[in-house]
């Protein structure tokens, strides 16, 4: 058959490239798996403690995050353990949302501050850090302060509460330290997400302690990165003041090279997996196709594209750390290819030998290129274990049994973002313009979650010396199937509703406190339909800068976020009360008819209420 003739042609080619790639792929993992008994030098509890805290920044660069920043500032404030540090969050001026949502959260907390840009936005995210440095320098010489070190960090992050105290002992000896990213986890059927899951757990367990081993260049992950105060001013001062390069599409990635390049040390504090939770920044990644292809192609772009056309293969140490990370500009374009090779070849074989004839393909093949794919396959269905190897000691091995598909999920999803970056790449020489920055949307968790270190509530209990530890394991072992400790505490009366209610406020990092009459707005309070609230115990009381503000009686659990997400658009911001302070709220406010202004209907739009709220 003429067909079977022509994928034989292809297949030559092909199997070269596949098999450089594959031994490539091998000689990191066989680095990874001979060395991986080097111990890294963790301090010691104690070392943490005694370590003196140099003063830190935490940059966050923000466009329209109006949704998200709120949430992220409070539970990020209430959970890291450290404490000489500031956050400087930079907003455009036409960003009026996300400015007031960072205003409002500067006023309850001194340590927040909002960094204004000059300009309207969005640039890029290198000239918003850019000037959020120098408004970091005026805010030194307004108070007479020095930041030690700063802190790359994004609206959506969780901050590990370790994070900031890991970064300060290792600047001692670093001029930048990178925190491990890894992504929260979903679902099996979120196979977008599944395969960031994957792949960063692979990335972070294996290929960068292993890029450590044999001295390559780290490129920052973005977030979770503190650099020294020297370094960043040395980077300004060769680079005329642009410390982060605003004209990168991966400006993290730049600095990781530009640091190596003028001789500043890094580090890549592992995933240690004997821990609890590991000490790692968590965050969504984008959980659909077409936003995924939107970040990936920024990616490709800034790393392969930018970073060939502006270094080369310069230094020549680093030359097989920039194969390394621009092969995929190849392989990223075959990988789909190889994949529908594979299935023909497979069909082909079953159908001839149902048939009883010859396998007709197998005689168009030259021998050699027929062995060369018999090694690259063993290869392959290694690296397709090592994978789920790395995501099974994250997430499980129920999650990482699905590894091994999302892999030609993602060779689909790479090939699409590859196209994407080389025609914006080629459209932007073509105009002699710099690519353009695109955004990816952000989502933030309701309230903390266990990757971010959040502590048990008989801990938090303990630690405010609410309950002794006798009382607390005969509460553990006594509490019936169904019960929460919380209220089976209560119920044997060893810690009030009011020491109960502060522990879970600092457990989760929400608010607890009850508006004042003034703060209620009546019309806010019918944004939710009456009986979902009831149902859910919450009661919506105000809106402002694109958030809805509401009250609840218990900890906000996954189904209730679900539901109310699907009810209103806007931001939910939860704050506790007890629930006796919402039973009154309830038979006052939801359970009062409304006013005749609304009556005729009851579903009235919400981006209405938002409009009266700033207006």
């Amino acid at each position: 058959m003429w067909l079977d003739h022509w994928v034989a042609a292809c297949l030559v080619p092909l199997a070269a490239w596949v098999l450089l790639s594959g031994l490539d792929d091998l000689f990191i993992d066989l680095v990874f798996f001979l060395t991986g008994r080097k111990q890294f030098r963790w301090p010691a509890e104690s070392e943490l403690d005694q370590a003196p805290q140099r003063r830190m920044a935490i940059l966050v660069p923000l466009w329209r995050e109006y949704r998200v920043i709120g949430r992220m500032l409070e539970q990020n404030l209430s959970v890291i353990r450290y404490e000489n540090y500031d956050i400087f969050v930079g907003v455009y001026p036409n960003d009026d949302l996300t400015a007031r949502a960072v205003a409002e959260t500067a006023r309850r907390h001194p340590r927040v501050h909002l960094a204004l840009c000059p300009h309207d936005g969005p640039t890029s995210k290198g000239d918003c850090l850019n000037w959020i440095y120098r408004r970091m320098t005026n805010y030194e010489a307004r108070q007479g302060v020095r930041f030690d070190v700063a802190i790359t960090h994004d609206a959506e992050d969780l901050i590990h509460r370790e994070s900031l105290r890991l970064i300060n002992w290792f600047s001692r000896s670093y001029d930048m330290v990178q925190i491990p990213v890894l992504p929260l986890p979903t679902g099996l059927d979120e196979f977008t997400h599944g395969l960031y899951c994957d792949e960063f757990a692979e990335y972070q367990l294996k290929d960068i302690p292993a890029r450590q081993r044999l001295r390559g260049f780290l490129p920052s992950n973005g977030v979770g990165t503190g650099f020294s105060r020297a370094a960043l001013e040395r980077m300004g001062e060769v680079h005329q003041g642009r410390i982060f390069d605003p004209e990168s599409l991966t400006e993290d990635y730049e600095n990781g090279y530009r640091l190596h390049v003028l001789g500043f040390r890094q580090v890549f504090v592992p995933i240690r997996l004997d821990a609890a939770a590991p000490a790692a920044t968590r965050e969504y990644f984008p959980r659909n196709f077409r936003s995924a292809v939107r970040q990936r192609s920024r990616w490709v772009a800034g790393i392969a594209l930018q970073g060939w056309q502006r270094h080369g293969w310069r230094p020549w140490r680093q030359v097989y750390w920039s194969w390394r990370d621009r092969k995929g500009l190849v392989g990223n374009l075959l990988s789909p290819a190889a994949n529908l090779f594979l299935l023909y070849g497979v069909s082909s074989y079953l159908l001839t030998a149902r048939s009883g004839q010859a396998w007709h393909l197998a005689g168009c093949i030259p021998f050699w290129v027929a062995r060369v794919y018999a090694i690259t396959l063993g290869i392959s269905l290694l690296q397709a274990l090592v994978r789920a190897h790395c995501s099974a000691r994250i997430y499980g091995f129920r999650f990482a049994a699905a590894s091994p598909l999302r892999i030609f999920w993602g060779n689909l999803l790479n090939c699409a973002a590859t196209v994407t970056a080389l025609r914006q790449f080629v459209a932007a020489c073509m105009k002699h313009t710099t690519l353009a920055w695109t955004k990816t949307d952000h989502a933030y968790p309701p309230h903390r979650t266990p990757e971010q270190g959040r502590p048990r509530l008989g801990e938090v209990l303990m630690g405010m010396n609410h309950v002794s530890t006798g009382q607390l394991e005969a509460a553990l072992g006594r509490a019936p199937d169904g019960l929460r400790l919380g209220e089976y505490l209560l119920q044997l009366q060893r810690i009030s509703e009011e020491h109960l209610y502060q522990a879970l406020s600092f457990q989760t990092g929400i608010p607890l406190g009850l508006p004042s009459s003034a703060e209620v707005n009546r019309m806010a309070t019918h944004a939710l339909p009456t009986a979902a609230a009831l149902r859910w115990k919450v009661m919506p009381y105000r809106v402002d800068a694109g958030q809805l503000h509401l009250v609840t009686a218990d900890v906000p659990s996954e189904a209730m976020i679900r539901e109310l997400n699907r009810l209103s658009e806007l931001e939910l911001r939860f704050h506790l009360i007890r629930p006796n302070e919402f039973d009154d709220l309830a038979r006052e406010y939801l359970l009062a008819p409304p006013s005749a202004s609304h009556a005729a209907d009851r579903n009235f739009r919400l981006d209405s209420l938002e409009t009266r709220s700033i207006h």
